[in-house]
Order: structure tokens, then C-alpha cells, then sequence
């Protein structure tokens, strides 16, 4: 059964920069639909980014957009995170989730979908 694993948990000021991986052993992360999705206290867990399979088209939330990117390492076999200019509403446990293997996949904000899922990352922005 795949295992997503997130790295990169930080603490940094408001403007910081943090860099979020999501890794997997023995499945080839390539073949999977892979998500980002956060929860902060007291609120619901919501999509932050996704990338597809077949053409790596990628998608974002609109209170991320021109701050997130996410890209495929395939030469590590993870996917990840890059987060700029982060605001103190970005703090939240990131999570890392997964549908596939399959090969056309779609990217898809919305977790329900999602299979596999890693155990979460805190993210804290604060001055």
C-alpha cells in the first residue's frame, strides 16, 4: 500500500519561504494524482494544490495562487511544495494525499477523492 511521507516543517516569519516535499518508497510517485491539502485549528481541511499525471497540468487555491508552486522531482520520486511569500493564515498541518496509480489522471482540489494520504506537516507563520 503506498505511504506518503511530508517533509519540510517549518517556522518562519511572515514573507518566508518554506519548501514542502512529499516523498513515497517503493511506488513511482509519477503514476499518481498527488494533492495538497491543509487544516488549521477549528477549520475544514481545504485543497491548496494539485498536479496531474498525463500532462502535469496543475492547479491551485485562489488564496495561493502566484505564492504556491507544485512540481513533480521524479529523479527523487517526490512531489513538492514551494511556498512564498507565506501570510500568517497559511499556518496549518499540510498533508500530502494520492490517487492512482493511474495514468490520465486529473488534478482534483477537493480530498474527497484521495486514497493515500501522509500523516501531515506543521507549517507556522507567525512575526
Amino acid at each position: 500500500q503506498l505511504q506518503l511521507v511530508e517533509s519540510g516543517e517549518g517556522f518562519v516569519q511572515p514573507g518566508g519561504s518554506l519548501r514542502l516535499s512529499c516523498a513515497a518508497s517503493g511506488f513511482t510517485l509519477k503514476y499518481y494524482v498527488i494533492g495538497w491539502f491543509r487544516q488549521a485549528p477549528g477549520k475544514e481541511r481545504e485543497g491548496v494544490s494539485c498536479i496531474s499525471t498525463s500532462d502535469g497540468a496543475t492547479g491551485y487555491a485562489d488564496s495561493v495562487k502566484g505564492r504556491f508552486t507544485i512540481a513533480r522531482n521524479n529523479a527523487k520520486n517526490t512531489v513538492d511544495l514551494q511556498m512564498n511569500s507565506l501570510k500568517v493564515e497559511d499556518t496549518a498541518i499540510y498533508y500530502c494525499a494520492a490517487i492512482g496509480p493511474i495514468s490520465t489522471g486529473r488534478c482534483d482540489l477537493r480530498p474527497g477523492g484521495y486514497v493515500y494520504w501522509g500523516q501531515g506537516t506543521p507549517v507556522t507563520v507567525s512575526s
